[in-house]
């Protein structure tokens, strides 16, 4: 049985139903297409209303119509962020303390255009934290919004990495602060362990590491919470 409609749930329907009007936008050259696709994109909009947007519909849609391209261009897709799961030879984590929410997480960052998604993972911990590393593998491929860790659309690619030099350093305008944390003794508002955490452990300790994605769901759009 099915377990209540949640609010993010609404948004991912509301997000994968504008991403195929927007789609639709950038391939068509019918005028009667294009209004539907505008009309699609504005219960779209609603729905995102409706789930809790600090937005009105109209300031939603106009926001989604900025990103209409033409032909391939158009074709909409998740945004890829790349975060780093660094270990030191005490066994302890890199976490950094977000300026923005305060939230403490490992090092992550949106995928630069011209890098591969492991030279973004050292890239982004050397700028936020000043720590020289090297990557050891893979170990996720997250969807944010299935997830529930983003309301926007957002795979996540997690690298293991393991310190090789640097000094700690805060970024001085995406960081508040950053340091080492046993994995048992997390600061306060460390984010998303749940989903993680696990991972970090067996990777941090040596231990062979599957590469953790989520399982496709049968149907897509209505099941259980089987993340």
């Amino acid at each position: 049985m099915s377990e209540p409609v949640t609010s993010q749930d609404v948004v991912r329907w509301s997000e994968a139903l504008a991403g195929i009007a927007r789609t639709g936008l950038g391939f068509t050259q019918s005028l009667y297409e294009r209004e539907r696709f505008e009309e699609v994109l504005a219960v779209a909009a609603d729905m995102r209303v409706a789930a809790g947007s600090p937005y009105d519909a109209e300031d939603l849609v106009h926001e989604w119509m900025k990103s209409v391209g033409q032909g391939v261009p158009g074709y909409q897709t998740p945004k890829v962020a790349v975060g780093a799961v660094v270990g030191n030879d005490a066994g302890e984590i890199l976490l950094v303390q977000r300026a923005d929410s305060g939230v403490w997480l490992y090092p992550t960052g949106w995928a630069d255009i011209g890098y591969s998604a492991s030279e973004v993972a050292v890239k982004e911990v050397a700028e936020e934290t000043g720590i020289e590393c090297e990557v050891v593998q893979l170990i996720a491929v997250l969807d944010g919004l299935r997830q529930r860790f983003t309301r926007i659309p957002l795979y996540s690619l997690v690298f293991h990495c393991r310190a090789t030099g640097g000094d700690l350093k805060a970024h001085p305008l995406e960081t508040r602060d950053v340091g080492w944390f046993p994995l048992d003794a997390l600061p306060p508002m460390t984010v998303g362990v749940e989903q993680w955490g696990e991972l970090a452990r067996q990777a941090l300790a040596g231990e062979p590491v599957d590469v953790h994605y989520d399982r496709p769901r049968a149907p897509t759009w209505r099941t259980a919470r089987d993340v």
